[in-house]
């Protein structure tokens, strides 16, 4: 059975980018602008205060792990931050290892940073179908995949590209896993949730190149044409041909990078001619798809 969020997952193509040991003591505060990339973090000891842009501050406890897919500009401080407009203290103390605050005061806060980045040229679509902000406390098997991510980033092994990605797959799944789908934003999780949607999400997945449309959707769905569509809209976020258009594009961008032909394209994500994918493609995207192979080659 088709499985649309490890597909999601896949299509992402999370990259290792930093991860870290980070101390910290005293009075102290670091900031991340929206210009960041994807963050996670495990806190082994203490606490500190974490504070996304639009959103109430988290008071962080040994334990907790936060994942925050989404490009949000953010703080992180000691409980009691620093007087606004404080420069932040920060030092490597070693390779990978960060000391934030006074080097003299006690250590009241230990945790395993990391940043990642998404390889796929649709992560704007992928990542509005995630939580914006996961925050879990006592999952150990999240806290012992940050620890592997972390020591494999300093580790000097065989393959270790191809194990950090697997790894950060698994991140994110087990992430994924940890929150109450039915309590989740609207998006996939929740659209999962749903005993009524989750099949036609697994079958748009399943089967991108069949006919469908809203009215045959209600139809497999057992509910009107109306009830459907107000259900998938609220549930996923999105309506369900946006949604199985923009999965359709995602994956045709993806045979495209691996030089599909393009009449093959064209059948496997549901048009029945090549001019009617170079039309829809050249909407969504914004260039044909002959131009978007050749822009991929040429950045390669």
């Amino acid at each position: 059975m088709t499985d649309p969020v490890a597909e999601v997952v896949s299509l992402l193509k999370a990259r290792p980018s930093i991860s870290k040991l980070v101390t910290g003591g005293g009075q102290w505060v670091v900031e991340r602008t929206e210009l960041g990339s994807p963050f996670y973090c495990a806190v082994v000891e203490g606490r500190c205060l974490m504070t996304i842009a639009g959103r109430e501050p988290m008071v962080l406890t040994a334990g907790d792990f936060v994942l925050v897919p989404k490009i949000f500009s953010f703080t992180m401080s000691s409980t009691e931050p620093p007087p606004r407009g404080a420069r932040p203290q920060q030092m490597e103390t070693s390779p990978g290892v960060f000391r934030l605050g006074d080097p003299e005061a006690p250590a009241e806060i230990k945790a395993l940073v990391g940043h990642c980045t998404f390889g796929s040229d649709d992560k704007a679509l992928l990542v509005s179908l995630l939580p914006e902000v996961i925050h879990v406390h006592g999952e150990e098997r999240l806290m012992a995949l940050v620890r592997m991510i972390n020591d494999e980033t300093r580790a000097d092994r065989a393959a270790r590209e191809m194990v950090l990605h697997r790894l950060l797959d698994v991140l994110f799944i087990d992430a994924l896993r940890s929150v109450a789908s039915t309590k989740a934003p609207p998006g996939l999780l929740r659209g999962m949730a749903d005993p009524l949607l989750a099949p036609t999400l697994r079958q748009i997945h399943a089967d991108p190149g069949r006919s469908m449309t809203v009215e045959t959707l209600a139809q497999e769905a057992a509910m009107s044409r109306s009830t459907f569509f107000d259900r998938f809209r609220k549930e996923v976020g999105v309506a369900p041909m946006e949604y199985a258009t923009g999965w359709r594009m995602a994956l045709a961008k993806e045979y495209l990078r691996e030089d599909v032909a393009i009449a093959n394209i064209a059948q496997r994500v549901g048009y029945g001619s090549t001019s009617a994918f170079s039309v829809a493609f050249n909407r969504h995207v914004g260039m044909p798809p002959g131009a978007y192979s050749r822009a991929v080659t040429a950045a390669a």
